[in-house]
């Protein structure tokens, strides 16, 4: 069992790490980013957890991000359940609304393109057992641990969600040793690269 260390110095450690990771993602030639996102997204199709999921719940990528976009339409075009999240003004919270295709989309307070909350659109993941989430991460470790962006969101996302939670990232953003943890963070079930399917381990 791998020890917590103290808040303090996780988050300081943390916050040094976004910064180079976020600035080597942006360094990556975009023919080379587009490629490896292409295979990532074809690695993805041949996974019994996309094919099998009515609902997959994804982030909408944005700059460098491994591509989201073109998983949103495949989902689409097999007339999965697609649902985008709304960050809940004041909270940490998310709301997912399911979409009919990336069209429409209202700019966050963070810039990132949201659904509009439209009623009768708002899914409720707890009671989305059949489901994926597909994960944002700047970096995540064989457990399937993660360094995100900071906000905590998708932590809180997951210590609830009862589907399969998979991360996507490149190799070359794979953690080459464990992920400082808080007590909070909360591991996906997977880690999906251009090279291989990596099934967490706690």
């Amino acid at each position: 069992m791998i020890a917590e260390v103290s808040y303090e110095s996780v988050a300081c450690e943390k916050r040094a790490q976004r910064q180079a990771l976020i600035s080597r993602r942006d360094a990556l030639d975009p023919a080379s980013r587009a490629a490896i996102d292409a295979e990532i997204a074809q690695r993805l199709f041949q996974q019994p957890e996309f094919m099998g999921a009515h609902t997959v719940f994804s982030f909408y990528s944005v700059g460098s991000e491994v591509d989201t976009h073109v998983i949103i339409e495949r989902a689409l075009s097999l007339g999965k359940v697609v649902a985008l999240p709304r960050c809940v003004p004041g909270s940490r919270s998310m709301e997912w609304y399911a979409i009919d295709s990336l069209e429409g989309l209202v700019p966050s307070s963070y810039g990132i393109p949201e659904p509009a909350p439209v009623v009768g659109r708002l899914v409720d993941p707890a009671a989305r057992v059949d489901s994926l989430c597909i994960v944002p991460g700047l970096a995540f470790d064989a457990r399937g641990y993660r360094l995100g962006y900071g906000g905590g969101y998708y932590d809180i996302f997951l210590s609830t969600f009862p589907g399969f939670a998979l991360g996507l990232c490149r190799e070359s953003h794979m953690a080459s040793e464990s992920i400082a943890r808080e007590r909070f963070d909360r591991p996906v079930s997977a880690v999906l690269t251009e090279a291989r399917m990596i099934r967490a381990s706690w």
